[in-house]
C-alpha cells in the first residue's frame, strides 16, 4: 500500500514533461464535439485505427501474430506477443471508452511487457459499443481468460495469469476477476490496473471534474456509459460496475493514476476496497499526470512501467493455492 503525500494532489511538484503532455492534452479538448453521444463512436474509431487527425500513427509489430479462438459469439481475435522464454500469460484488455480501441494499436507497449517480464501478452478484440453493448465485451473477455486457462501450457509452456487493462480495460478486466472467480479457481496470479473505470455511476471526483480540465470529460464518461450499457441499467449494480462487487478472494493488484485524470477516485477508491476484502494491493499516483499518461513521453510512464514489471515478476514468483 502506498503512502501518498498531500503535495502530491496540490499539484506543488508536477515535473516539467508531465505538465508538458498534460497540457497537450488540455489543447484537445476545442477540437472535441461539446457532447459526446455514441454517433461519434464509428468515426473516432476510424480515426484511430488509422491514425489521422489527433491520434498518433499506429506502430505495428512484425513480431505480432493474431490467433482466433472460438467462442459463442464466432471467432474471437487475439493478438499475441511472445517473449522468447515467457514465465507467464499476461491477458490485456485495451481501453477506448468501450467504443474505441483494438489488439493491434499498441504492439510497442505489449513487446515491452513481454520482454522485460518474460510475458506471453495476449490482448483481446473484444466486441464494441454501441454496435454491441454490454454484456458482448465482458463475455468475450472472459472466453479468452477460458481460453488462455486450458490452452496457454499446451501452446506456449507456461500458464500463470496476469490480467491488466487501462480504462475502460481496466474496468472489464475487474469484471472478468469477478466473473471466472470461481470457474477458474482464481487462476490469475495478479492484476496490473492502469486508470480504471470501476464506478459507472460516477464517483464525486468524476462527477466535479467538469469539461474543460482534461480528456476524457465528466461528459464524455456520461455518453460513453450511455452506449455502453444503456439508459435505463442500474450503473451501481455490481454487474457493471466493480467498485460494488464483492472483491473478497481476489489476485493481488497493482493500481496507476494520475491526478489530472477524471478517474483518480475510481482507483483510489477501488484501491482500498480491495485491500479492504482481503486482497494484497499497491497504488501509484502520478502528480499532474492525465489520462492515458502511461503512453505519453514523460518520465511518469517510464516509471509506471517500471512499477509494473516489478509487480508482474514478483507475482510469478509467489506459488499460489491453485498450483501443485
Amino acid at each position: 500500500m502506498a503512502m501518498l503525500e498531500p503535495g502530491l494532489f496540490a499539484g506543488s511538484n508536477i515535473p516539467d514533461d508531465t505538465r508538458a503532455v498534460a497540457a497537450a492534452v488540455k489543447a484537445r479538448i476545442a477540437k472535441l464535439p461539446p457532447v459526446w453521444t455514441a454517433n461519434h463512436a464509428k468515426p473516432m474509431r476510424d480515426a484511430r485505427h488509422a491514425g489521422i487527425g489527433d491520434f498518433p500513427p499506429v506502430v505495428r509489430s512484425p513480431r505480432a501474430q493474431t490467433i482466433h479462438i472460438p467462442t459463442l459469439s464466432g471467432d474471437l481475435p487475439l493478438r499475441v506477443v511472445a517473449s522468447p522464454a515467457p514465465k507467464g500469460i499476461y491477458l490485456h484488455i485495451h481501453g477506448g471508452g468501450w467504443f474505441m480501441g483494438a489488439a493491434d494499436l499498441q504492439d510497442p507497449k505489449l513487446e515491452a511487457l513481454a520482454d522485460d517480464a518474460q510475458l506471453v501478452c495476449v490482448s483481446v478484440d473484444y466486441r464494441l459499443a454501441p454496435e454491441h453493448p454490454y454484456p458482448a465485451a465482458l463475455e468475450d473477455c472472459v472466453a479468452a481468460a477460458t481460453w488462455l486457462a486450458e490452452n496457454a501450457a499446451r501452446r506456449w509452456g507456461a500458464d500463470r495469469l496476469v490480467i491488466g487493462g487501462d480504462s475502460s480495460g481496466a474496468h472489464l478486466a475487474a469484471l472478468t476477476l469477478l466473473r471466472t472467480r470461481d470457474t477458474l479457481k482464481r487462476r490469475f496470479i495478479g492484476a496490473h490496473f492502469i486508470f480504471g473505470f470501476f464506478d459507472l455511476a460516477l464517483t464525486p471526483g468524476a462527477r466535479q471534474f467538469g469539461e474543460e480540465r482534461s480528456v476524457p470529460r465528466t461528459g464524455d464518461l456520461r455518453g460513453f456509459v450511455d452506449a455502453f450499457i444503456g439508459p435505463d441499467r442500474d450503473r451501481r449494480s455490481p454487474d457493471v460496475s466493480p467498485l460494488y462487487a464483492d472483491l473478497s478472494s481476489l489476485c493481488p493488484a497493482l493500481f496507476v493514476v494520475g491526478t489530472e485524470d477524471a478517474l483518480l477516485d475510481d482507483t483510489m477508491f477501488m484501491h482500498m476496497r480491495w485491500l479492504a476484502a482481503g486482497n494484497p494491493s499497491e497504488l501509484h499516483v502520478y502528480s499532474g499526470a492525465p489520462h492515458n499518461f502511461v503512453a505519453m513521453p514523460c518520465r511518469a510512464a517510464v516509471d509506471a512501467h517500471e512499477k509494473a514489471i516489478t509487480f508482474i515478476r514478483r507475482c510469478l514468483d509467489i506459488k499460489h493455492p491453485h498450483e501443485k
